[in-house]
């Protein structure tokens, strides 16, 4: 269980060692946390952070079935950029002169972005301004579907770390230039002249009879086109000129452009978790691979659901993130042990998931009701709406299959004991009541109720169920949880 320390977030001098603690989520307020990050220590950053879109994203979080509120509003434009120019202050202080800073935003107030990073960046280092289309079609009834997003690119200077990325030939190129498919292989393939001007390549001699054309020479030496003969990339056209044979699956591709149409996150694609504003992981990859190299560190200051850091692991990078949700910072942590087959303290730390009472007051029920349920080892109800008195469930040791790899597998067992969280001051009579019929409901011989506080009247009422329906009500205190309580540890199997 959690130790009994405070939400608030340590002294930024206090977040880091000396030498930068990569492969780390920080929970938190980014402001506060990256003041603890020394200057000029990133390779790239990549932010996602709110789009001040004057709305509540109201979804089912976790298979679309937990309602969960993001508040993405902020009163006005202005009071949006206020919020995020000391923090864009804080990442450009971090951000190494061969780095590169990648913000991701849409069409409220993205104009105003973009001032304010040429404020910051400098004009100068501004690169480009990506055009993502993010679905293939969008419905206004009123106005064109606004379906991109922009992604403005920074760099630290003019010496950055590039790395060129392609995109494939279209149709109709590769119907034009590549006409030839190869019997046997199907390899499409292109015919290359094997000449050069004058002042390039090697001397004039005869090969297989052939001069090169007048005013012309061989592009390669004798030995190497007697390679590409053995190799069988020559074609001898009609008139004995030999030729080069130039595959369409040894091409890069295009060399990327700034309107990106090839990456989209389905609904049904194996990756989508849930999250409202999840992003794909091959948008991440593309833009990690172009701006950074094996081992180096790659921050996300808006985590969310940790695409960047899964997308980090994966490439080799070493990675912080950021954000101030504790149910952010529980889902990356999660994301990162099934995706990248991490373990939590040995190969990454969670930094900040200490609590007191007074601050989880102040948590965001849904939030308290994760930390709660999870924090008792239980797996939080999908369903915030209609949960029908059930905020999660205790699957006991002993009723757990050895092969069962996720929690959420084990919703097949009927071996479980119902959780109700209370945020309120004291859990009264009237909630234990409630809480009873849920116990009768579903046929549950043990329960647990979360609170801060229990009223004598809930208390005494809790002892008559025991006694009448031989249904035990385990009623657990936020501090009970915070201290690791031994007995209440004995009541959890």
């Amino acid at each position: 269980m959690p130790s009994k320390k405070s939400l608030t977030a340590k002294p930024a001098r206090n977040l880091f060692s000396s030498t930068l603690d990569a492969q780390s989520i920080f929970l938190g307020d980014n402001l506060d946390v990256l003041k603890g990050i020394p200057n000029k220590s990133v390779d790239l950053i990549y932010i996602d952070p709110p789009f001040n879109s004057d709305r509540n994203y109201e979804v089912f979080w976790g298979d679309k079935k937990e309602l969960r509120t993001f508040d993405d509003r902020h009163g006005s434009t202005g009071a949006y950029i206020d919020f995020m120019r000391p923090r864009c202050l804080e990442l450009a202080r971090v951000l190494k002169p061969t780095g590169s800073f990648y913000y991701h935003c849409d069409w409220h107030a993205s104009h105003y972005v973009k001032v304010m990073l040429d404020q910051i960046f400098g004009e100068n280092n501004f690169q480009n301004e990506i055009v993502w289309k993010r679905f293939s079609a969008k419905n206004d009834a009123v106005r064109y579907g606004r379906g991109h997003d922009a992604i403005f690119f920074y760099t630290g200077s003019k010496a950055y770390t590039w790395n060129p990325k392609y995109g494939p030939f279209e149709p109709d190129y590769v119907e034009q230039n590549y006409r030839y498919t190869e019997e046997g292989t199907g390899r499409r393939y292109r015919l290359s002249d094997l000449t050069a001007n004058k002042g390039g390549g090697d001397v004039d001699y005869e090969w297989h009879g052939m001069l090169p054309y007048k005013g012309r020479h061989w592009a390669y030496s004798r030995e190497k086109m007697d390679q590409f003969l053995e190799e069988g990339r020559i074609v001898f056209r009609k008139t004995g000129m030999p030729v080069y044979k130039r595959y369409l699956d040894e091409m890069p591709g295009v060399p990327l452009q700034d309107v990106w149409t090839d990456i989209r996150l389905h609904a049904g694609a194996k990756e989508r978790i849930g999250w409202p504003t999840q992003k794909p992981l091959p948008l991440l990859k593309r833009i990690i691979e172009a701006s950074s190299n094996p081992d180096d560190i790659v921050l996300d200051a808006f985590c969310g659901c940790g695409t960047a850091l899964v997308a980090a692991q994966n490439l080799g990078r070493r990675w912080i993130g950021i954000d101030v949700s504790p149910t952010a910072c529980r889902v990356m942590a999660d994301r990162l042990t099934s995706v990248c087959h991490l373990k939590e303290d040995r190969d990454f730390r969670v930094i900040g998931m200490e609590f007191d009472p007074v601050a989880l007051r102040r948590m965001p029920p849904f939030e308290f009701e994760n930390w709660a349920v999870i924090s008792l080892g239980g797996v939080p109800n999908r369903a915030k709406v209609g949960d029908k008195g059930i905020d999660g469930r205790i699957y006991p040791t002993h009723a757990l299959p050895k092969k069962a790899k996720k929690p959420r597998q084990m919703t097949i067992f009927d071996n479980w004991y119902p959780i109700q969280v209370k945020q309120t001051d004291k859990i009264g009579r009237p909630d234990v009541d409630q809480f009873e019929a849920v116990m009768v409901r579903e046929n549950r011989p043990k329960g647990f109720m979360v609170g801060f506080e229990y009223t004598s009247d809930a208390r005494r009422e809790i002892d008559r169920f025991l006694r009448s329906a031989k249904r035990a009500i385990i009623p657990v205190t936020v501090e009970q949880i915070l201290d690791a309580d031994p007995e209440l540890a004995r009541k959890l199997v």
